[in-house]
């Protein structure tokens, strides 16, 4: 299947972290920290109700969120 296209990702490239929707080329938002890009793409995916991935320095995928969070089928009532 693969990402959804709409997903928002966060990644980094040429020394910034960036946040896109999937399936576009372009970067929606640049930042100097993960932190701030980490923020910014959450908001974005919780907006659109999609999944924010968030990846690492190497391109690899560190975690994904869904949005809205009754949408996640790892959530459990405690």
């Amino acid at each position: 299947m693969g990402v959804a296209k709409g997903d928002v990702e966060t990644y980094y490239e040429d020394g910034q972290w960036k946040n896109r929707p999937e399936g576009n080329q372009r970067a929606s938002t640049t930042h100097d920290t993960k932190a701030e890009a980490q923020t910014a793409g959450r908001q974005v995916a919780a907006q659109r109700d999609v999944e924010h991935v968030i990846k690492k320095k190497d391109g690899t995928i560190g975690e994904k969120n869904t949005y809205p969070r009754s949408r996640d089928p790892r959530e459990t009532k405690g």
